[in-house]
């Protein structure tokens, strides 16, 4: 391809007033449009929104991967760039990408993803990088996953490639965010899996938590992050075991319901 591509920058939010402007200042050098798809912020996000001249559209929210795929259909270009609220392109990736929309050569486009937890840049313990599937022509494609794990897929014999630069991710500022967030996506991720018909014995709860906390501090280096690295290495195992036990909950739940 050799003239430059229009590319619609797209992003979901909800209560994001802490994060979405400095996404938007970022994504501005790489976006011809931005889409933002909002399920009904309460905070300010909308006005901050605003203030910048994006495509601001309201939607109820009914699950990480249909909000982003409706997200998509709003979109005046076919290229697209999915971002979430609280990510923001480096100067290398913004780089990346104008050289792209000069030479458009694959379907899709990777990038590393790199976290920040708590103030410190997490690079171990399976946490970096993180690769993601971000750019790409929409028609080829679209989100699948399990809730409220999201992931886009393409279209068979499509191809891809990496872009150079990270995705800055600014994850938790607290322990307690980190905390509530467990606890939500635990609830999500709980359900789907019991609407899959996953179950899970009381032995499988300690192995898989208990296995999950080495692999990540020790095998996949999480220990060389530090006290942060431990942190997060126990909360993941503690998640792993909270989403089994809600399994095991609302199977006992439905049981009840149907006597």
């Amino acid at each position: 391809m050799t003239e430059t591509i229009k590319l619609s920058v797209v992003i979901i939010t909800y209560n994001e007033e802490k994060n979405i402007a400095r996404c938007i200042e970022a994504a501005r050098v790489v976006a011809d449009e931005i889409v933002v798809v909002d399920s009904f912020s309460k905070d300010k996000t909308k006005e901050i929104c605003l203030s910048y001249g994006v495509k601001f559209v309201e939607h109820a929210f009914e699950g990480h991967i249909q909000q982003k795929n409706y997200a998509i259909t709003q979109a005046a270009y076919p290229y697209v760039l999915s971002l979430d609220a609280d990510e923001v392109l480096t100067k290398e990736l913004q780089d990346s990408i104008l050289q792209v929309k000069q030479n458009w050569t694959h379907d899709g486009y990777y990038v590393n993803r790199i976290t920040n937890y708590c103030g410190k840049w997490i690079r171990h313990g399976g946490w970096y990088p993180d690769k993601k599937l971000r750019l790409w022509y929409a028609p080829k494609g679209q989100w699948t996953g399990i809730n409220p794990h999201d992931r886009f897929e393409m279209q068979d014999k499509c191809t891809t490639a990496d872009l150079k630069g990270d995705l800055q991710h600014y994850s938790y500022y607290s322990i307690h965010q980190h905390l509530d967030q467990v606890n939500k996506f635990t609830e999500i991720a709980a359900k789907a899996d019991v609407e899959r018909g996953r179950k899970v014995t009381l032995c499988g709860m300690i192995i898989k938590s208990v296995w999950k906390f080495k692999r990540d501090f020790i095998f996949k280096g999480g220990f060389l992050d530090g006290y942060y690295g431990f942190i997060i290495a126990v909360i993941s195992a503690f998640a792993a075991f909270v989403k089994y036990a809600k399994i095991r909950e609302l199977y006992k739940t439905k049981q009840q319901s149907s006597t």
